[in-house]
């Protein structure tokens, strides 16, 4: 049975309180699912909800959608546009007031959730935006990221006076990334330059550099042997996600066992799943609520959301990147005896841990830029959104996070759960009885369609024979 066996319709509206909108925040913080910095992993034999042994046990059938009936829904999404329509005339009407802007922020996070009113919060976003460097840095990011999400054309001529006038790194390289949009040269050289005048250290800005150059037609690197990475970490489970540039396409997963043996389905054929790393901004991973960036991260277990409902009932895989995580976590040891401050994080302690001759590949760094950035909780985990939002997207019926890797789930009418990818990615990965390893995101070539099996599948046959892996051709 795959994913697609059930039609989009029968899936339940995924509506909520703005507050719910940070689709991979608000998760719990108990020991099963977010084990505090330098704790040891536990062993499965201690079982619990998340174990390996659990997890091998789910049943779709055992969940309920987290968000009500089909009428509750559409209850929610008449009062959530209630809520846009309201908070844009508030603003409107006071396009510097911080109050409004706040609601206005909120009201944009919905129009970009929902894709519906942009008509509406367009102009007080678009009022306010001129002396938007006079607001918070709080109001100013999701006002900003609405501008590249949803009116990056309207808002360009505002934002090439606005751009040196903001200070954080953070707000400017949003700013900028929308202006790149326009693709004008002049645009890339009013970036270029004001980059040049600001710490070209930090995490976002280096990031940002690094895309002005593309646009400009810096020569990229190439990518190195897909199959070499495919050993990375050796004597760990890994979930490998597979990506396009601009994560406009589904991508795909598979999941490689400790012993160096991609998992198989019951008839022979290579597991794979259907997964989508893009985030509802669409903004590059080193920016908050960004797509998932591209690297290494570690996989800390599984736990479930507390409150958020877009993510849903099924567990989710705990991935972290640098500095979220501590080294002791992402090297996958005990913690050391040695104070963390005495074992600082670097790029080269990074870059050790992937195949030599990807180590100085800079798209696999990006996640560890974004964790330098202040970046956390990108997960893998279901989706109770409602895919019709997203109808006539090229990434359609996959549903958008903030920032995490949305494996497809399907739903009765009745909300009971009738299928669930998410399920199958904890059980292929956990199916050796360990909880913890790696997951890597590598983006591949451009194309209009999604990633097909056909493409790594070679890759993936030269990684198991080089690991000395003996693999059934029926």
């Amino acid at each position: 049975m795959t994913a697609l066996a059930f039609p989009a319709w029968q899936r339940w509206a995924a509506l909520a309180a703005p507050l719910l909108l940070a689709a991979c925040a608000q998760l719990s913080k108990s020991p099963a699912s977010s084990p505090a910095p330098g704790t040891p992993p536990k062993p499965a034999a201690q079982g619990g909800p998340f174990s390996p042994g659990a997890l091998q046990s789910l049943r779709p059938e055992q969940f309920r959608s987290t968000v009500g009936s089909a009428a509750q829904a559409r209850e929610r999404l008449d009062n959530d546009r209630a809520s846009i329509r309201a908070a844009s005339a508030k603003a409107l009407s006071a396009p510097q007031d911080a109050a409004a802007l706040r609601e206005l922020a909120q009201a944009l996070r919905l129009v970009a959730h929902y894709r519906v009113d942009l008509d509406v919060a367009g102009p007080p976003l678009l009022a306010a935006l001129p002396a938007l460097d006079r607001q918070p840095a709080d109001i100013q990011r999701p006002l900003l990221t609405a501008a590249y999400t949803l009116y990056p054309a309207d808002a360009a001529p505002l934002l090439r006076d606005l751009l040196p006038r903001l200070s954080t790194p953070r707000e400017f390289a949003i700013a900028a990334y929308t202006l790149m949009q326009t693709r004008q040269a002049s645009d890339l050289a009013l970036i270029q330059s004001r980059l040049a005048q600001r710490d070209r250290d930090e995490p976002r800005l280096q990031a940002l550099a690094l895309a002005v150059g593309s646009a400009q037609g810096m020569p990229q690197q190439a990518r190195p042997p897909l199959a070499d990475l495919l050993t990375v970490r050796p004597g760990y489970p890994v979930v490998f996600s597979f990506q396009r540039p601009g994560r406009q396409q589904m991508g795909l997963a598979l999941v490689r066992q400790a012993d160096g043996r991609f998992v198989r389905r019951p008839d022979g054929g290579l597991f794979n799943i259907a997964q989508l790393a893009l985030s509802s901004s669409g903004l590059p991973g080193t920016i908050t609520l960004g797509n998932t960036p591209q690297g290494l991260f570690t996989i800390q277990g599984a736990g479930r959301a507390a409150s958020n409902i877009w993510i849903g009932p099924t567990p989710y895989l705990h991935t972290k990147v640098p500095f979220e995580a501590s080294i002791a976590e992402y090297e996958q040891r005990a913690p050391a005896s040695v104070p963390a401050s005495a074992e600082p994080w670097t790029l080269d302690r990074y870059r050790a841990l992937l195949p030599a001759s990807w180590r100085d590949y800079a798209p696999l760094q990006e996640a560890w830029l974004a964790g330098r950035a202040g970046r956390d909780e990108m997960l893998m985990h279901g989706s109770t959104i409602d895919p019709r939002y997203y109808f006539g997207s090229r990434y359609f019926p996959g549903t958008p996070s903030d920032g995490c890797l949305v494996a497809m789930e399907y739903w009765t009418p009745d909300g009971v759960m009738a299928h669930s990818d998410q399920i199958a990615l904890l059980q292929a990965f956990t199916n050796q009885g360990r909880d913890r390893g790696y997951m890597v995101l590598v983006e591949l070539d451009a194309g209009p369609t999604p990633v097909a099996l056909a493409e790594v599948i070679g890759a993936v046959l030269r990684a198991e024979q080089s690991a000395g892996v003996a693999v059934s051709t029926r």
